[in-house]
């Protein structure tokens, strides 16, 4: 029963939890989609996860108290800021690489600028998912860990 209510606060505009906003009706960039939230611009691939959709679904799947979704909410916001970072640093990367082959010759240290972005940012990546990861298995309890760990082994949550 503490799922349904999770999900029906959720579902229906609850205020932020953990400074995370949920909104109703249309604003720019989103519109509602069946259960969940789809965002309309720049879902280009893996960055595209948003906060409300996974936190929804984790909330219901997880059976979340109160304190477990804040904690939640605030793991997957820091993860699509981290996720926009990344996103900031693919373009930088990307004109790094035309620079260094639009020009009469190769720019080979502007091709390496751009590959040390690429690395870096992986680093990051990784080490955003770490985090999250450990804050995560830090917040739920032993039978939500195992039901996360078959959600990710499924390919039905991923970070």
């Amino acid at each position: 029963m503490r799922h349904r209510m999770h999900w029906w606060r959720l579902a229906h505009c609850a205020p932020s939890v953990a400074g995370v906003e949920f909104h109703c009706g249309t604003d720019s960039g989103a519109h509602r989609h069946g259960a969940g939230w789809h965002e309309t611009r720049g879902h280009g691939g893996r960055g595209s996860l948003g906060v409300r959709r996974p936190l929804r679904f984790l909330a219901w799947k997880l059976e979340l108290d109160d304190e477990q979704l804040a904690e939640v909410a605030r793991i997957l916001a820091e993860l699509k800021t981290e996720r926009a970072q990344g996103e900031v640093d693919r373009a930088r990367r990307a004109a790094a690489f035309a620079d260094a082959v639009a020009g009469a010759s190769f720019d080979r240290a502007r091709a390496t600028e751009g590959a040390a972005l690429h690395v870096a940012e992986a680093e990051r990546q990784r080490e955003a998912a770490l985090a999250a990861l450990a804050a995560l298995h830090a917040a739920l309890d032993e039978d939500q860990r195992r039901t996360l760990a078959t959600l990710i082994r499924s390919g039905s949550f991923a970070l």
